[in-house]
Formats: C-alpha cells, sequence, structure tokens
C-alpha cells in the first residue's frame, strides 16, 4: 500500500493512493464502512501495529468495492510530508553506496576509503519538509548546495540491539528521502551535521510504501533529476551497508521507534563529485525517484 498525508483545508489527512481510483481518506473509509476506528495519523497508525495496517487494507479493498464518492483524484490533492510533527531527528548514513565512495575519493585525489561500520548524522525535524515544498537556497550560509536522492526507511516495531537477521521485521515501509546538503558548511565544521542541517533541506514523501509491497529493498533504481536533466542513476544494490546492517548497528544501544525514519546513503553522481561542480540554484526543479515509490519533486527559492 502507498500511504501519504495530505491536505484538506486546514486538516491533515492519511491517505492511500489506489492508482486508478486516487486518493482514499482511510481513516473515514475505515470508519463508513468497516464501523471501525483508526488513528487520526500516519505515525499513529504505524505505531499501533499491524492490527491497523490490516484494518487499513480492508478500508480499501472496501471502498475498491464500491469506489463511488469515496477517492479524490491525486492531482487534486496536495500532499504534505508523510509523518508531519516530528520530534526526533532523522537518522542518516553517509559514505554508504561503492561508486559514490569512489567518486569522492577521485575528486579529492586520495586513495579510496571505504568505512569500516555505518557512519551515522542526523538531521533535525526542522529540515523536513514534502512534495512540491519549497527549499530554500541559504545563500548567505552556502555557495555549495548540493542534492543526494536517498532510499528512506520506516521503522515500524520498536527495538534496541537488533539483529540483522531480524532488522527487516522492524520495517514498517519505505519512501524517499533528499538530503539536500551545504557542501561548503560541511567541509568547514568539519562533520556532517551542520551542513546537512539548514531548514528545508530534508524533503522526504511523496508516499511510505508499506515493506510487504515494497519488497526486498536490494535492485531498486534510484534517480535525480535537476531541470529533467539525470544527475543520480543508480540501484540499492550498490549500497555498501544494506538496510539490515544498518538497522543492526544503528540500534546497538539506541532504541529506535515507531516513525523513525533512516536515510540509507547516496550513489554517486551528487554535484560535488562533478570536475566542474553544478551545484543547485534558486529556480532549480529537483526530482528524486525511487523505483516502487515515487517521484518527491521540489523546488530550490530565494
Amino acid at each position: 500500500m502507498k500511504f501519504l498525508t495530505y491536505k484538506s483545508g486546514k486538516e491533515l489527512k492519511v491517505g492511500v493512493l489506489d492508482e486508478e481510483n486516487g486518493v482514499l481518506d482511510v481513516v473515514l473509509a475505515a470508519k463508513k464502512l468497516l464501523k471501525t476506528e483508526l488513528p487520526d495519523t500516519l505515525r499513529e497508525i504505524i505505531a499501533a501495529g499491524p492490527s491497523a495496517l490490516s484494518t487499513a487494507k480492508k478500508a480499501l479493498k472496501a471502498a475498491q468495492a464500491k469506489p463511488k464518492g469515496m477517492f479524490t483524484p491525486l492531482k487534486k490533492v496536495k500532499i504534505a510530508t508523510p509523518l508531519p510533527g516530528a520530534t526526533k531527528n532523522v537518522f542518516c548514513v553517509g559514505r554508504n553506496y561503492k561508486l559514490h565512495i569512489e567518486e569522492m575519493a577521485a575528486k579529492r585525489g586520495g586513495p579510496v576509503n571505504y568505512p569500516k561500520m555505518p557512519e551515522f548524522f542526523s538531521k533535525p525535524p526542522t529540515t523536513i519538509v514534502g512534495h512540491e515544498d519549497k527549499v530554500e537556497r541559504h545563500a548567505k550560509y552556502t555557495d555549495e548546495l548540493d542534492y543526494e536522492v536517498e532510499l528512506g526507511l520506516v521503522i515500524g516495531k520498536k527495538g534496541r540491539n537488533i539483529s540483522e537477521a531480524n532488522a527487516l521485521k522492524h520495517v514498517w515501509g519505505y519512501t524517499v528521502v533528499n538530503d539536500v546538503t551545504a557542501r561548503d558548511a560541511q567541509r568547514n565544521h568539519g562533520q556532517f551535521f551542520k551542513g546537512k542541517s539548514y531548514d528545508s533541506h530534508c524533503p522526504i514523501g511523496p508516499y511510505i510504501v508499506t515493506a510487504d509491497e515494497f519488497g526486498k529493498p536490494d535492485g531498486h533504481r534510484l534517480t535525480l533529476k535537476v531541470n529533467g536533466k539525470i544527475r543520480q542513476d543508480s540501484t540499492t544494490s550498490d549500497l555498501y551497508f544494506g538496510v539490515p546492517r544498518i538497522i543492526e548497528s544503528l540500534s546497538g544501544a539506541l532504541t529506535l521507534e515507531p516513525g523513525d525514519i533512516v536515510a540509507t546513503g547516496t550513489p554517486s553522481g551528487v554535484a560535488a563529485g562533478m570536475p566542474k561542480p553544478e551545484f543547485l540554484q534558486v529556480g532549480d526543479i529537483v526530482e528524486a525517484e525511487v523505483e516502487g515509490i515515487g517521484v518527491l519533486r521540489n523546488k530550490i527559492v530565494d
């Protein structure tokens, strides 16, 4: 299933996308068609566990059987970030695609140095925006604004010290993340956090696809376009540390909770890796896509 959060007047509603019929208000459908209550937010639905997901599936099936008046055309829906109201940072993995590690080593003119374990950093909630939301250029604070398409995973089951063998049981679904980065700030501060943490620099969405529909996280194509031209084009098969290894490492002595988002790293093709870098500028349209999820589109603004 493809879940989304969308705006209806001043309200935020939980939707499910049906490619044929449009967007279903799944909370309303459960109440109207099944006489069953679902939580009002996607974060709460995730936290409610398998029973809530089962109810959502039944509500969708019932609506598909009698679709009249139940669906809103996708083009009439204003999509929000899937999990609004975040109070925790987005967890992120740096240097996690083999060809990206190699392109950055080549740019520095040094040897290829693969990490011995996943390298984590985070992006605060103030960075999070949604599909078609504006991404600020922050020209006073960076001359080197870069893009990074990433597969994001959403935790569904609370856990700590999770084994690699059990890691995928803790994944509720997958989404698209654009880890927008101020490269000069990243370099000048000598660590990842500051250059990754400017306001609006973590677009997420447009959907969260449930793990059962997305399938194994290996082998999905990722692309990123700037003004219609492909900059990044790879697959998750090039991940240096796969999703289970990331979860095992991240959860060591650190509790992961339902609704936590983990961005798994970006492939080669970033602006900083180009012989003549083409960094993002005001007016650029950035489209990040992961096969099986969808396209996350944002415009760079002043």
